[in-house]
């Protein structure tokens, strides 16, 4: 899965399930979703888990900070480095 796939479905995923009704042109790649307000604990491991299903990756509760969840870019590259070592 390339980055603009897995930006284009984490985005998808978040406007639906935690900003319903938000023009998704608001959402850019770099909105902080942690430190913004928008992911709380609840949310980002429902991210979490939708990420271990979507692209078969396992995320291990010490990767579970801002460096790798906190914007779409930062989810996409962190996707992208967990699936290429497996």
């Amino acid at each position: 899965m390339n980055a603009i796939q897995i930006r284009t479905m984490a985005r998808d995923f978040i406007l639906k399930e935690f900003l319903p009704g938000e023009m998704p042109e608001n959402l850019t790649d770099s909105t902080e979703l942690i430190t913004g307000g928008i992911l709380d604990s609840l949310a980002t491991l429902k991210l979490v888990a939708y990420l271990e299903k979507s692209c078969g990756i396992e995320i291990a509760p010490d990767e579970l900070v801002p460096e790798n969840l906190n914007s779409i870019a930062h989810i996409a590259n962190f996707v992208q480095s967990k699936q290429a070592r497996t």
